[in-house]
Formats: structure tokens, C-alpha cells, sequence
């Protein structure tokens, strides 16, 4: 388990000092990993792509420290819908590390498989004015605000006039999520070819509460040949993040002041929490601890944690399939995993 220096006891109310980690020991831990993993695998070296947050910036310090800039590879994969300041983080958190930068624009391969046509079929489902010069956004009612079952809408720009919003039906939302998913899964495909090319590791950069909830892409953003931060909470990757020496305006991106822009995490999208509410929420409810020994400490209502446990709990049943290994019908008793 990580470095956690602090545990719920002796009637103490719970904070945000209770996910505090030793942040050398935790990344000397994550760096033997890295190297056992890359040495039992026979690579060389590790690929990372650099997406402008914290999670890849982080990942991308742990390999440099673990391996050495020249065995890293920053693969930076925009395309045309990519937020506006995706390159330049990218760039500065590569720069600050030392490291190969790899620019690679995925549009045209986008394009190719029908992505963003497939994207507009879907919209145009439930909102069929949808066409060229309109911009999309899948929302969630807030976990706050809402007892009942939240369902999946699309927001709207059209060129002129105000957004609207619609509720998605099962087969729209279904379509807009596959549509949507093959943008992650082509930056994939083309981390393995650069890993495969240069005989790397590929790396996932979810943090906990992405693993844990399924707020990933299976065979895209969700897989990686190591995933060094899928246990760590969004706080202490942050804590990581300042002991590495991550450039500030990565560690500290701003939210996006454009209501179409694409959520920036899958928290984002799921809960609309801040990092530190959310992570005592998940926190408390994977140690049992009550609601209200969360609700005091992030701020919230009783009620309000209750909802965000209960979404916890729907969602790891929604997403287990995210989690599940290829199955077999029988062991092949001569081939052994590395873990």
C-alpha cells in the first residue's frame, strides 16, 4: 500500500492529513517498480504521453527518475478539438524534465475512422439541427444536487444563439460514448507503435479514483503496460507533483472558462467535485468510515457524501467490465503473467 503517514483513530476527525504520503519514499517505491517492470519485460525504456495535466507530467518525472530522460519518450498527440492549452503544458512539463517530445497530430487518423462524423450521428439522435460550425459536450447532473438516477445529457452550441441541452436515450448515448472512445484508443495505437518501434513500456496515467470508478477507456487511456499512479489519490499525485518539480501552471491548470470544453479528467465529468473533496469522499467510504466524518471534513452535508457514495458504489457496478482480463476457457498452463 502507498506511504500513508496518517490513518482515521482514536476518535481523531478525519482531513486531508489523513491521505498525506511520504513523497520520496512513495516515488523510490514507484521508480523500483518501474525498473522491475521494464527490466521482467525486456524494455529499454518507457513511452508517455503528455497530455498538458498531472497525471502524464507526473508518470513522465517518476520514468525519468526511474530510468533516465534518455530512455523517455513524450509523445504529444493534440487534435483539432484538443483544449488550446494542451501543447503548451505539454511542452513546458516535457522541457522541465529533459526529456524527447514526439509530435504527432491524431486528426487526420480521427478522421480517417469516421470519429468525429460517428460523433455528429450520435448528437444528431436526440438533437437533429446538429451540424457543421455546432460543438457538443457530454454533461452529468452534479452528484450534489441530485438523489435520483442521473442520466447523461448533450450539451449544444449552435453557430448562433444559445446552448441547448438534451437528454441522450439509451442508443444515442451508447453511440456518442463509442464515437468519443476512439480518441483515446488511436493515441493508444500509437503509443504502442512508438513503444514497439524503440523496444518501451507503454504507460497508463489514471489516478485512483479513475481506476477504482472505471473513468477510462479500455484498450485506450485506461491501458498502459504500467500504471504508476492508479493507487494514488488526486492529492497525493498533486504532492508528487510539487516533490518532482512539475511546473506550476501544470500542477496547477486552471478549469476551463468555456462550458463546451471536454471535462479534463473523468472525476470531472462523474462528480463535478473539487480533487481534495472528492478524494476524502472515496477515502472515507473505502476505509467504512460514516458520512458525516466526510461531510466534515470536505465541507459538505451528510446527505450530500451519502449520494457520493452511493455513485461510488453504482459506478464500480457499472464499470466492472472495464477491470475484467480477457477470458479463457482454459489456463494455458505454460504461459505466466509478469505480475
Amino acid at each position: 500500500m502507498s506511504s500513508v503517514v496518517g490513518s482515521v483513530g482514536g476518535g481523531r476527525p478525519l482531513s486531508l492529513e489523513d491521505l498525506a504520503i511520504d513523497v520520496e519514499g512513495e516515488a523510490d517505491r514507484i521508480c523500483r517498480a518501474v525498473v522491475d517492470h521494464a527490466g521482467r519485460s525486456m524494455r529499454r525504456g518507457a513511452v508517455v504521453a503528455l497530455a498538458g495535466d498531472v497525471g502524464s507530467a507526473v508518470t513522465a518525472a517518476l520514468c525519468v527518475r526511474a530510468i533516465g530522460q534518455d530512455r523517455v519518450l513524450a509523445l504529444l498527440l493534440p487534435e483539432r478539438e484538443s483544449a488550446e492549452d494542451m501543447l503548451r503544458l505539454a511542452r513546458l512539463a516535457a522541457g522541465s524534465l529533459g526529456v524527447e517530445t514526439l509530435l504527432e497530430d491524431v486528426t487526420p487518423a480521427l478522421e480517417a475512422v469516421g470519429c468525429y462524423r460517428r460523433r455528429d450521428d450520435a448528437v444528431r439522435l436526440v438533437c437533429p439541427a446538429y451540424g457543421e460550425g455546432w460543438r457538443s459536450k457530454l454533461v452529468l447532473p452534479s452528484v450534489l444536487e441530485s438523489d435520483g438516477i442521473r442520466l447523461c445529457s448533450v450539451l449544444v452550441q449552435p453557430p448562433e444563439g444559445p446552448p441547448e441541452q438534451h437528454r441522450l436515450t439509451p442508443d444515442s448515448y451508447l453511440a456518442l460514448l463509442a464515437a468519443l472512445s476512439l480518441k483515446p484508443r488511436v493515441r493508444k495505437m500509437l503509443e504502442h507503435h512508438h513503444a514497439d518501434r524503440l523496444n518501451f513500456v507503454t504507460t497508463g496515467t489514471s489516478n485512483r479514483l479513475e481506476h477504482d470508478q472505471g473513468l477510462f477507456v479500455r484498450l485506450g487511456d485506461g491501458e498502459g503496460d504500467i500504471k504508476p499512479l492508479a493507487h494514488l489519490y488526486q492529492t497525493q499525485v498533486q504532492a508528487l507533483a510539487a516533490y518532482l518539480g512539475i511546473p506550476g501552471p501544470v500542477r496547477n491548470r486552471p478549469p476551463s472558462t468555456d462550458p463546451l470544453a471536454p471535462p479534463r479528467s473523468g472525476g470531472e465529468l462523474c462528480f463535478a467535485l473539487p480533487p481534495a473533496q472528492m478524494d476524502l469522499c472515496l477515502f472515507a467510504h473505502n476505509r467504512a468510515l460514516p458520512a458525516a466524518a466526510a461531510a466534515a471534513a470536505a465541507g459538505l452535508s451528510p446527505e450530500q457524501v451519502e449520494r457520493v457514495f452511493r455513485d461510488l458504489d453504482q459506478r464500480r457496478r457499472e464499470t466492472r467490465r472495464q477491470h475484467l482480463a480477457s477470458r479463457l476457457v482454459e489456463p494455458v498452463a505454460e504461459i505466466r503473467s509478469l505480475t
